[in-house]
């Protein structure tokens, strides 16, 4: 689908300091300014956080980390609708029957149409998205999350 190729689902992944609150002032910023955070999962490490997210104004985000001193890089990732928890061995199956290494995988808050998503990370995010589409998976583009 060349739609997913021409707009893929921005994840920013945060380098926050291990200090009470540094997650909470974030999402603070985002939430004041109406960014949406949409999907997120933490990461701990000894002395830092890395918190990666999915936002619905890309743009945004990235103007209030620059402004605010949030460090962070931008990747491109898979967001896939499912309708239970059922398809995720699907998701995965078909992933793997492609032989694409998935490195990490966590789910989205909240989507418009009430549907869960999964944000992925894959090996090869096109070979992926292509693999997942075949098996009648939809696969979600920026625009889709945007509100």
């Amino acid at each position: 689908n060349t739609s997913i190729a021409l707009d893929p689902v921005k994840q920013f992944s945060v380098f926050a300091e291990n200090r009470v609150g540094r997650l909470h002032e974030l999402t603070a910023l985002l939430q004041k300014n109406n960014v949406h955070v949409i999907a997120i999962t933490v990461l701990d490490t000894t002395d830092s956080a890395i918190v990666r997210m999915i936002v619905d104004d890309p743009d945004k985000a990235r103007e209030l980390m620059v402004n605010n001193d949030f460090p962070y890089t931008e990747g491109e990732v898979l967001a896939v609708e499912i309708t239970d928890e059922s398809q995720l061995n699907g998701v995965l199956a078909a992933l793997f029957e492609a032989e694409i290494n998935v490195h990490y995988v966590y789910c989205f808050i909240k989507r418009p149409g009430g549907k869960s998503a999964l944000v992925i990370n894959a090996e090869d995010t096109d070979v992926a998205a292509q693999t997942l589409g075949n098996h009648r998976f939809r696969v979600l583009t920026q625009s889709d999350i945007a509100r």
